[in-house]
């Protein structure tokens, strides 16, 4: 049998108005007459903190193991971290798994890989020892048991035997009466002897809650400031179901009481949760622990971010190629800031600055081309060496290069890091500077200039310079001898500036747009001769782009451009 545990004293203000309680309110009262019941039950109650921490906190992450780890359900477990790590607490992680049909391993193994891989590590939950475990609800069930058997002693709780026909049509004739749905209290006041009969004949019975029937609830939530709720829109709740199984509300309550949890940072879809719980925590004699409630992540179009806005969970993102870092700083802004223009932070920056005082109560918008951005500047902001051995190793493993290190692979990463914001973008970049699409770049309405600049003339003294071998000599030396050869060479033609290096990047990549051409050019001259750039990676090298150079019909492609001005000219 579980023992009952004992909540360490919580600096909460909390304001009781005694003389609104009926008796069974009374933690010494045993029901013995049905007459105590037909009195008017009425109770206030206020919950405030002057203080947004408190001497030990402790906050949890509680996730239910039926699917992926929602980008929401990150940004939670993120900003309980955060609160946690900035005022020297707890972060526990507990498992909320009492949902046996949807519930798996594989689920949970999951969520616990996305909560390590961002780096939210947990001071107790699984795989770590705590004082207040075991940290799956699975395994508390007789705990739950043994505390609603107490509020069952105590007056607070009543067993129903209404059959589920009995609850439907309950609801049918509040809605004919425009009524809230709510149970109209049946069994609350049987004798012991109809309770008793219902037993003997092994009727299935729920445990239901006795809702007081006038007065409310407030909180002073850290977030969204004062909350409250009127208690007749509440009917006597279920907190056990007639399988035994304990229901949401009751386990939550249970669990952050005897857990010692101080602050309750959770999305604000569990607002409406708060009314029952209090109650609970009021009937067993617990205080209540302060609550955060953190607005929705919403897509564009201001509806709730799901599957059909694209990805929606965490491995989702990890598999597309984001960094953790990445993640978490984005995940922060939905919500948060510091007061100040800065968007960039690492984890650690986080713990220094957060304050829950600072999360807005607003929904925020989850805005996925901005996510792109900020995992670039992540990207690009990692040592050299780790971001040099994270491309490497995705360019052999898809089968672009032979090793996945080297001066190559160095020189390429450094080359084409600017225009990479995933890691798969990689790919493209590197396999579109290894191709050589000069037909299709000389035949689109965008070469025209380049070609009426005298390209002819100009790709006949470059094949020349290659031909004679100057052109590799000087690559040979390296950027040094392509910067004194490129100079030569163009005082040779009388061309400097954009006349000389335009036609130059057509010829030898191609294309009309591209990194630095004198990088690229030693790029593509080292990798002809490495050897590490693999044949299905279709790489066309410098001396196979001269001999395509060579067979080009300028005169073709003068009489195509013509063509194509005049189409557009008439589509125009």
């Amino acid at each position: 049998m579980a023992a009952l545990v004992a909540m360490p004293r919580m600096r909460m203000k909390i304001t009781v108005f005694p003389d609104a309680f009926p008796p069974f309110l009374c933690r010494s009262y045993r029901p013995k007459k049905v007459s105590v019941f037909h009195r008017r039950r009425s109770f206030s109650v206020s919950a405030s903190s002057t203080k947004e921490t408190q001497d030990q906190v402790r906050v949890r992450f509680a996730p239910s193991p039926t699917g992926n780890l929602h980008v929401g359900g990150a940004r939670t477990a993120l900003f309980n971290y955060l609160f946690a790590r900035s005022n020297g607490g707890k972060f526990v992680l507990r498992i909320e798994d009492t949902d046996l049909e949807r519930s798996t391993k594989e689920s949970e193994e999951a969520v616990l890989n996305d909560l390590s891989w961002l780096g939210l590590d947990w001071d107790e939950g699984p795989g770590v020892d705590g004082d207040y475990g075991p940290y799956r609800q699975s395994e508390r069930n007789s705990l739950y048991k043994q505390y609603a058997e107490k509020l069952l002693e105590s007056g607070y709780v009543y067993r129903c035997f209404c059959s589920s026909e009995e609850l439907e049509k309950m609801k049918e004739i509040a809605k004919l009466k425009q009524l809230p749905p709510v149970y109209t209290g049946k069994w609350a006041n049987a004798t012991d002897k109809e309770v008793q009969e219902e037993l003997q004949r092994g009727t299935p019975y729920t445990y239901r809650f006795r809702v007081p029937k006038e007065g409310s609830l407030k909180i002073n939530d850290l977030i969204r400031g004062e909350v409250s709720w009127n208690l007749d829109t509440l009917g006597d709740f279920v907190i056990m179901r007639s399988n035994g199984q304990p229901v949401y509300n009751f386990c939550v309550t249970v669990d952050d009481a005897t857990m010692a949890i101080s602050h309750v940072i959770r999305a604000e879809e569990h607002l409406p949760n708060t009314l029952r719980q209090a109650l609970i925590y009021k009937a067993l004699g617990f205080p209540m622990p302060h609550f955060a409630h953190v607005s929705l992540i919403l897509a564009p179009d201001r509806s709730k971010l799901s599957k059909r806005h694209g990805a929606t969970s965490v491995g989702q993102y990890r598999e597309m190629g984001y960094l953790p870092q990445a993640m978490v700083n984005y995940l922060a802004l939905l919500g948060w800031g510091d007061g100040t223009e800065n968007e960039f932070f690492t984890l650690d920056h986080l713990v220094e600055k957060f304050s829950i005082g600072r999360v807005n109560k607003s929904g925020a918008i989850f805005d996925s081309t901005k996510l792109r951005w900020m995992n670039g500047q992540h990207l690009r902001a990692l040592p050299s060496e780790e971001l040099t051995k994270l491309i490497g190793e995705r360019w052999k493993s898809t089968g672009i290069l032979t090793e996945s290190e080297g001066s190559f692979v160095e020189d390429a990463v450094q080359l084409l890091k600017d225009g990479i914001d995933l890691t798969p973008d990689s790919d493209k970049a590197l396999s579109n500077l290894l191709s050589y699409p000069l037909h299709e770049t000389l035949s689109s309405l965008e070469a025209r200039p380049v070609l009426e600049d005298k390209l002819s003339e100009f790709a006949a003294s470059f094949i020349a310079a290659y031909d004679s071998g100057e052109l590799l000599s000087a690559l040979e030396e390296g950027h040094a001898g392509w910067q004194k050869w490129v100079k030569s060479f163009g005082k040779s033609l009388k061309r400097k500036g954009k006349s000389l290096f335009m036609p130059l990047r057509v010829l030898l990549t191609g294309k009309l747009h591209g990194p630095d051409i004198g990088a690229s050019v030693l790029l593509l001259h080292n990798g002809g001769k490495s050897g590490i750039i693999a044949p299905q990676a279709e790489f066309v090298t410098l001396d196979e782009r001269f001999r395509v150079l060579r067979k080009v019909d300028w005169e073709a492609l003068t009489k195509n451009q013509s063509q194509l001005e005049t189409a557009a000219t008439v589509s125009t």
